[in-house]
Order: C-alpha cells, then sequence, then structure tokens
C-alpha cells in the first residue's frame, strides 16, 4: 500500500471556501488555500440537538490501534450516510513527529489533509504557545535580577522554559552563569510545549477574556513566606494575550474526502490532560449535528480526562463513546510476541480481551452508550473478529468491523449507522468523581476505578504539595495524573493481567489557571527523549523541494 504523504498528494483538495460554505461560516481568515482559523464566536453557541461522539482506545500498543484515523474515517462515514459531521482532532507536536510515535493527522485513505503542514509548522500555534511560555519565564528572571519586588524565592520557582521538540539534555539545567549582569544562577528545567499549562489554557478556555483570567492566575513561583507568586503578579498576562491572540481560534482543515475537520491544540495525555481545546469541540457543536472528538492515549488516560477535566469545566456531555482497538494489539496485550502477531491465536486474543472488557467496564461509569471500533487489519482472521465481537456482545455493547484506513468512509459505514441510532438513546453521562472530595480521594477513585490499583502510595514530596495545595485553597479542582499510556497501571512493563499493584504518586502540582491538579507517576517525564534512530534521520526534501520521509 502507499506511504500515507503518497496517499494525501494524491487527493485533490477543495478551496478551504467551499468548505466554509458547505458548514455557513463566514467569518474567518485564510491561511493559504487549504487553511482557516475560525472567529471566536462560533464557539458561543451549540446547535440544537447536535452530538458529541468521543472517540477512544484501548492501552496502546507498537501494532496499532488507529483511533485518530478512526475518528477522521467515522467523520467521513457519517457524512456519506448523509449527517452533517466534523472530525476535531488535536494538533501534531513536532517531538513526535521527528521522534518515535509519527505525526496526528490519521493515516491511509482517513487523513487530515495537508497532512504535511498539520504534522509541522501548521498555522503557528505551538510557537506562539512556546513563546508565550519562555516570555513569562523572561519576566520572571528579570523580575527577581531587577529587585525582586515580590520576595520571590528562587528555589522555589515552578515555571519551566519551553520548546516543542524532544530534548532530553534540557531536563536538567543551569541558568544565569557569567557575569553579574547575567541574571541570578540558578537551576532550571524545559517542558516539551505540550506539557505546559499554557497549552492546557489554551485547551480549556472558552474566549479572550477568560483565556486572560485563567492565564493571569497560573502560579510561577512562591516568595520566602510560601505564598503563591502568578503571571498576573509579573505583569505578564497583557503581553501573552497579544502573543496568543491568533492562536486561540480554531483551525479548520479538510479530510481525504474533503470533509471538514477542525484541529486546535494539542496536550499530551500522559502528562497532561490530552484533549483538542474546548473552543474547537464548542465551535464543532455550533455548526455540526455530529462532532467527532478524540482523547489522547487509551480510554485509561485520554478518556477519564476528557470526561473529569474537560467536560466538567467545559459544561459538555458526551452521547456516545467509540472504543477503537484491534485484533493486534489484544494479542500484544496478551504477551504475544510481536513478531507473531499475524498469526491467528484465539487463545491469545481471548487472553488479550481483558484490557478491552476493563476500558469498556471504565467508560461505563461515566455512561451507557458505548460502541466498540475493531481496525481490522489484512492479517485478522474471520474467526478472531467473530471471537471479539461474542466476548463484547457479552458485555452488552457491539464490536463493529471497519477499514476505514484502507476503504476511506465506506470502510465505517456500519459503525456510523449503528452510531446514529446509539446518539438517540439517553447517554446517562455523569462524573467519576465528585470534585469536592480531598486530593487524596479523587487520585485514589480513579487509580482504583479506572487504573484498577490495590492501593495508592504517596512520597514524602507529595504529600507535603498536597498539603500545600489544599492550604492554598484549591482543594476542589480535579485530578489529572501522569503515567504511562503503555500500561493500566504506572510501569509500561507491566502487563494488563496483572491483578496485583500499587500506584506510586511522586509528586503533585496545582495549574491554578488551567484549573486542575496534576498527579505525577513513578519516573513519568515532561521533556522526553528521542529514540537511537528517530523519525528526523528519514525525513528530508527531494529535488522538487517536496517533503519526504514524513510518515
Amino acid at each position: 500500500m502507499k506511504t500515507d504523504i503518497e496517499i494525501a498528494r494524491e487527493i485533490e483538495l477543495k478551496d478551504i471556501d467551499e468548505i466554509c460554505k458547505d458548514l455557513e461560516v463566514e467569518n474567518y481568515d485564510k491561511y493559504g488555500k487549504y487553511k482557516v482559523k475560525l472567529d471566536l464566536r462560533y464557539a458561543d453557541k451549540k446547535k440544537e440537538g447536535s452530538k458529541l461522539i468521543l472517540v477512544t482506545a484501548t492501552n496502546p500498543t507498537p501494532s496499532g490501534e488507529g483511533k485518530t484515523t478512526m475518528n477522521i474515517g467515522l467523520s467521513m462515514a457519517l457524512n456519506r450516510i448523509g449527517k452533517k459531521a466534523i472530525s476535531v482532532l488535536r494538533e501534531p507536536s513536532l517531538g513526535p513527529s521527528f521522534g518515535r510515535k509519527g505525526g496526528a493527522a490519521g493515516g491511509g485513505y482517513s487523513q487530515v489533509l495537508p497532512m504535511d503542514e498539520i504534522n509541522l509548522h501548521f498555522t503557528g500555534d505551538f510557537h506562539a504557545i512556546t513563546t508565550s511560555v519562555n516570555l513569562v519565564a523572561a519576566m520572571l528572571d528579570n523580575h527577581i535580577y531587577q529587585g525582586n519586588e515580590k520576595n520571590i524565592d528562587p528555589k522555589q520557582i515552578i515555571w519551566r522554559r519551553c520548546v516543542d521538540l524532544n530534548d532530553r539534555a534540557l531536563r536538567n539545567i543551569v541558568i544565569g552563569l557569567g557575569n553579574k549582569t547575567d541574571s541570578v544562577t540558578r537551576e532550571d528545567k524545559f517542558d516539551i510545549t505540550v506539557a505546559t499549562e499554557m497549552m492546557a489554557v489554551l485547551c480549556l478556555a472558552t474566549s479572550m477574556q477568560d483565556f486572560k483570567e485563567k492565564v493571569g492566575k497560573m502560579i510561577v513561583a512562591y516568595d520566602y513566606s510560601n505564598n503563591p507568586v502568578t503571571v498576573d503578579d509579573i505583569q505578564a498576562t497583557g503581553s501573552v494575550a497579544v502573543i496568543m491572540k491568533e492562536a486561540l481560534k480554531a483551525n479548520l482543515v479538510q479530510t481525504t474526502e474533503n470533509t471538514p475537520a477542525i484541529i486546535h491544540g494539542g496536550p499530551f495525555a500522559n502528562i497532561a490532560h490530552g484533549c483538542n481545546s474546548l473552543i474547537a469541540t464548542k465551535t464543532a457543536l455550533g455548526i455540526a449535528d455530529y462532532v467527532v472528538t478524540e482523547a489522547g492515549f487509551g480510554a485509561d488516560l485520554g478518556a477519564e480526562k476528557f470526561n473529569d477535566i474537560k467536560c466538567r469545566l467545559g459544561g459538555l456531555k458526551t452521547d456516545a463513546t467509540v472504543i477503537v482497538t484491534s485484533i493486534r494489539s489484544l494479542k500484544y496485550h496478551a504477551g504475544m510476541p510481536i513478531d507473531m502477531l499475524a498469526s491467528e491465536n484465539l487463545d491469545y486474543l481471548e487472553k488479550g480481551f481483558k484490557n478491552l472488557q476493563i476500558h469498556i467496564e471504565n467508560m461505563k461509569k461515566f455512561g451507557n452508550n458505548i460502541i466498540v471500533a475493531i481496525n481490522k487489519f489484512a492479517t485478522d482472521t474471520e474467526k478472531e473478529i467473530k471471537l471479539v465481537q461474542e466476548l463484547t456482545e457479552k458485555l452488552g455493547v457491539k464490536a463493529i468491523e471497519t477499514t476505514v484506513f484502507t476503504d476511506g468512509s465506506e470502510g465505517g459505514v456500519e459503525l456510523a449507522n449503528q452510531l446514529v441510532e446509539l446518539c438517540e438513546k439517553d447517554n446517562k453521562f455523569k462524573y467519576l468523581y465528585d470534585e469536592r472530595l480531598s486530593t487524596k480521594e479523587k487520585i485514589e477513585t480513579i487509580a482504583k476505578e479506572i487504573y484498577r490499583a490495590k492501593k495508592v502510595v504517596y512520597t514524602k514530596k507529595a504529600e507535603k504539595e498536597i498539603t500545600r495545595i489544599e492550604g492554598l485553597g484549591y482543594k476542589d479542582l480535579p485530578i489529572c495524573v501522569a503515567k504511562t499510556p503503555y500500561s493500566l497501571s504506572d510501569d509500561p512493563k507491566k502487563n494488563m493481567t496483572v491483578d496485583d499493584y500499587e500506584i506510586t504518586i511522586r509528586d503533585v502540582r496545582v495549574n491554578a489557571g488551567a484549573g486542575f491538579i496534576v498527579a505525577y507517576t513513578d519516573n513519568i517525564l515532561t521533556m522526553p527523549g528521542l529514540p537511537k534512530v528517530p523519525n528526523a534521520y528519514q525525513i528530508d526534501l527531494d529535488e522538487d523541494g517536496e517533503i519526504v520521509g514524513l510518515f
């Protein structure tokens, strides 16, 4: 089969003006011929009867699940059966594009286009976020250098600089070396842009005014009396708003079948809350009848945060949830060697089904309208597909075979028809926990109900931070757990069949602007590193100036 970029280049794109006309959208700014920024006013009002569909997945594996591809293919299939549908996705980070994971624009015949631009600089949103974060850092250090009016304790600075690349050398650094005029010498750290609170604030703001209020509340440090010092305190809020003026607007593009897609914001789900922006989702709900959105990684991370953080803070509720899985990934979860996944093995498949079962059970805790999408690979057999469908049926949920990667919308028609019926039922949407519980009670509810841990263990540092956070009045905030996506536990090597394990919370931090508390498990990193053979080795420009080697 052709590569993703070869398929993308064969597609005849519509002028984005035509897409806007079909959506009855008039107020936008064009970024070339195929991309626009939509006016913020479209996020103000939900269209009567519009449906919100969340696409999530089983825990990711090297064998592939295809969550983003399914999201795009499903939105195209809904349009194919006559529904006005739109796909809403996160923006890809440059880190994984040049690293190992790859981009986030779908695959095969279910992509968003122009995929090379989307996976690289796109409309510059991430550059604006990076600049905003580093501006705050520069103003913070300058405040200390110029007299430290706010009495900031350099040992308690929590604001970090960022870059949207995987660069392990920046995890721990020293700044201010050199002459006396080169600022105060201190230790510092870099995060990848998608892990920053600025990214979270972009994705949870509902307007420019709301964005400014959230930015102003972000804590950058503590003073010598342990009082928080905010972005407002160092007078950086206005300048940040200016930098972020255009980045706050959602981006509209199109799919391989010229259906509309909104792409905006991109926090990782393993180290952040993993959802595209509220502005993007609310805009889609204002201009389409069916909105197909996604949350990062597996349902244990992305979907839980989508429901407990994004929906809670944004006043949303889902009408249905799609859990994407594949025969190959379920066999991998059972311990089957990756070089054997192409061979039929019902025993491994039934054992690995436990991962899907747990995610189905977990999603029922948020609502009852659930469907499973089996992303079919060429090596899957009829017996394997039938077994998963039978096991899923026993849980009261349908499993639909799909081929959107190879067939585009045609491969998702059955799933689309089933979803339309499902969305007409009351989903009985609810949150996992009451935000008024203590910080520990909320963490333990997630760990035990979603991750199936027997116990939660806290380091002394985490205990101390929880006490400080609650003492400052931030107790009634939802929880964002930072953990590995590759296992239900906090250990990526721990197979999902292990029933008796503990989860360790090593640190806790309040994102006062975004409005949630981050609990860090084990040794989870907020600045990834490059693999031994990164994607960057393959990416280049050919003699005609075309990008090659990009997926």
